[in-house]
């Protein structure tokens, strides 16, 4: 044979993703309960009292729980998900679907509160200052719970983090229903209500849209932002083994799971050339990689023969 392969992967790699998406679920679930609890509340609330800013904040709660609910079914098939011939990355990507997801919903509710914000223009809406104060305060506090059980493992998983957004807005949300409550208690200037639910919406379409864009990177298998790719391949190149560096191809496979394969071309003995380009591989975090070593004799055929 004129190739040669290696294959690298940390011997811990798979445990630590299983346990990361293992930590995950309970705060997920706590979160479920708590979120889904105060939607019914607020919601029933919104509408008995007619106001915009509480249906709007509600209708943020329902896409929380959403999100909440599919994170935890994508942190689940990624731990349980079967891996088989035709789906042999088993259901990882499960979680970057999810953002997406999330993604589409927030930008959907935010399109929502604006046009029924412009429908209710010119009809002096009237809206209890006390009953506003006291939802919105409540809605508060369940989320801040909530960004507290999820904080840490937003950083670590698409999928969480998709959540996070949801109920960071949903905080921002609650602290303008609080503001437009206290104003139409001491004014009595009900469009404070309309106000808030549209700079609600504002505030949540360029997060919405930032999350989507993440997630559609992975999606396109794009380069991770954290690696350099030109930096890598000048240190593969620069290593005494190696004469040529071609084909090498960097992605994500979903939060926390970079993956590369290259083609190195050398004189030297194929294990040399392996050990070599694992250590500089490792330094890039890629521990899962997939090398080919084309001996002098064939380095040109593989030029020719690979296209992308």
């Amino acid at each position: 044979m004129g190739h040669s392969h290696g294959h690298s992967h940390g011997p811990t790699a798979a445990t630590a993703v299983e346990s990361a998406s293992n930590r995950r679920l309970w705060p997920m679930a706590l979160a479920v309960v708590v979120i889904g609890g105060y939607f019914v509340v607020e919601l029933v609330t919104g509408i008995l009292v007619n106001s915009l800013a509480l249906i709007a904040d509600a209708g943020h709660m329902l896409t929380d729980v959403v999100a909440l609910v599919m994170g935890l079914i994508a942190l689940l098939l990624a731990r349980h998900g079967s891996t088989t011939d035709d789906r042999s990355f088993g259901w990882h990507r499960a979680e970057v679907f999810t953002a997406v997801a999330n993604a589409v919903l927030l930008i959907g509710v935010a399109v929502f509160v604006l046009y029924e914000a412009f429908e209710r223009i010119g009809k002096d809406p009237e809206v209890p200052g006390v009953t506003l104060i006291v939802v919105a305060s409540i809605g508060l506090l369940v989320n801040l719970v909530v960004m507290l059980l999820l904080r840490a493992d937003s950083k670590e998983s698409i999928a969480v983090r998709g959540a996070y957004l949801e109920v960071l807005a949903d905080a921002v949300g609650s602290v303008g229903v609080l503001i437009a409550g206290v104003v139409a208690l001491t004014t009595g200037w009900g469009y404070a209500d309309i106000v808030v639910a549209v700079l609600i919406a504002l505030w949540v379409v360029p997060r919405a849209v930032r999350l989507a864009r993440d997630a559609l990177r992975i999606l396109n298998q794009q380069a991770p932002e954290h690696i350099d790719v030109e930096g890598l391949r000048h240190e593969l190149a620069d290593l005494p083994e190696v004469d040529d560096v071609h084909d090498l191809h960097v992605w994500t496979l979903t939060t926390g799971m970079d993956v590369a394969t290259v083609h190195l071309g050398s004189h030297c003995a194929n294990r040399e050339v392996l050990t070599a380009a694992q250590a500089v591989l490792s330094r890039y975090g890629l521990e899962h990689a997939t090398i080919q070593v084309d001996p002098d004799d064939i380095q040109q055929k593989c030029h020719d023969d690979l296209r992308w």
